[in-house]
This record gives C-alpha cells, sequence and structure tokens, in this order.
C-alpha cells in the first residue's frame, strides 16, 4: 500500500512539476532552509527582544554607590539631591529623616511618578496622598488621625527599604530667652517696683515713734 502510494507520488511530481523527485525534494529542502535563516534574522520572538531589551537597559544604568552619611542639612541643601544631577544619590525625606532612595530611581527619580518628591520633606504629601505643590512640606500640623496612620506607614516602609543618611535642620526660630537660658531683663519700672524703699521703713518707724511720744505727754 505505501509502495503504491509512493509510486503515484512521484507520478504526480513528474506531472505537475516537470522535475524528478530527486530534484524537486532537494529544490523543497533548500526553501525550508531558506526560511530558518531568514526567520531567524528578522523574525526573533517576543521573549527573545524581551529579554534583550531588558539586559541593554541594564547596561544603560549606572551601578548603586553606597549611601554617603550627610547628617544634619536645611531644606535648601536637600533640594540638590532630587535626581537632576546623576552624580549625586536620590534623596528624599519623611518626618525630618533623610533617605537614599537611589535604588528606586524609576519611581523617585525624573520621570518617573513620584519624581516631585525627591529632594524634599514630604511628610505632607504621603500623609494625604497629594501631589499639590503645596503639600511638598514637613509640616504635619493640622492632619488628621487616619492621615497620621498613613504617613506612619509610610515612615515604616522607607525605615525597612532604605538607608537613613542624615537630618533635615529645623526652622523653628528660637527666642533669645530659650536660646541663653538667661532671664530677660526687666523695666526700670519692675525694677522699683521689686527694690525695696530706702528710706519707706526707716521713716515709718519715726513717725510711730513720735506719735506715741505725743500721747504719753497728754
Amino acid at each position: 500500500m505505501a509502495v503504491q502510494q509512493w509510486e503515484t507520488l512521484k507520478e504526480a511530481i513528474v506531472a505537475y512539476t516537470g522535475l524528478s523527485p530527486a530534484t524537486f525534494f532537494t529544490a523543497l529542502a533548500l526553501v525550508f532552509a531558506i526560511y530558518y535563516v531568514v526567520s531567524g534574522l528578522f523574525g526573533s520572538s517576543p521573549d527573545h527582544n524581551r529579554h534583550q531589551h531588558r539586559h541593554i537597559e541594564e547596561e544603560e544604568l549606572p551601578p548603586l554607590r553606597p549611601p554617603v552619611q550627610l547628617g544634619e542639612i536645611t531644606e535648601e541643601e536637600l533640594k540638590a539631591y532630587d535626581g537632576s544631577d546623576p552624580a549625586k544619590p536620590l534623596l528624599m525625606a519623611i518626618k525630618a529623616q533623610i533617605y537614599d532612595v537611589s535604588q528606586s530611581r524609576m519611581f523617585y527619580g525624573p520621570g518617573g511618578p513620584y519624581a516631585l518628591f525627591a529632594g524634599k520633606d514630604a511628610s505632607r504629601a504621603l500623609a494625604k496622598m497629594s501631589f499639590e505643590e503645596k503639600d511638598l512640606t514637613g509640616d504635619i500640623s493640622g492632619l488628621g488621625p487616619f492621615e497620621l496612620e498613613a504617613l506612619q506607614d509610610w515612615e515604616y516602609k522607607f525605615s525597612e527599604k532604605y538607608v537613613k543618611v542624615g537630618t533635615v535642620k529645623s526652622n523653628v526660630p528660637v527666642s533669645e530667652t530659650e536660646s541663653t537660658g538667661e532671664p530677660s531683663e526687666s523695666t526700670p519700672r519692675d525694677v522699683d517696683a521689686a527694690k525695696p524703699a530706702e528710706n519707706g521703713p526707716s521713716e515709718t518707724a519715726a513717725v510711730k515713734s513720735d506719735e506715741n511720744v505725743d500721747v504719753n505727754k497728754d
């Protein structure tokens, strides 16, 4: 049965192509070989392309530097670490505590969804989940209990994931009395009121003694 089918196939090849069976199968094999070569050059699989693209991205990203401790800096100094300078670490503060978020540059770096938080103490914005410019501050006064709880969660996540590298210097002014620990100067009127009268008691005693003498004489 198989031999009969093979003979029929050979006759069909000769009848329709004019080629011998050996020549026909050689040409067919050559066509398949050319197809696989071309598809390998221009038709890479999606998974292969994705892997190659990821590999290129990893090569373009600079290696992360170890966090550097900055100590206490001002809010103005913190702005220099917003990611605009690739030579500097990417920093962000929560409740005056500064964290190095360089490992999450895709989120907090330029072009990232949370880039506006970088280089700032964004405590209020995180507590309110706000992206408004007025909330990009470390002032958390007036927040409700739910907002403060949300801020606490953010602080916990940052302390677990990122390295703390410094603190933001407070801008709250300190009065001269509190800073020196010395009492403020009293006014002349207060000094006069506090100082005992120099002649008062003696003159009063003298008047009283004279009155007693007069009474005894009478």
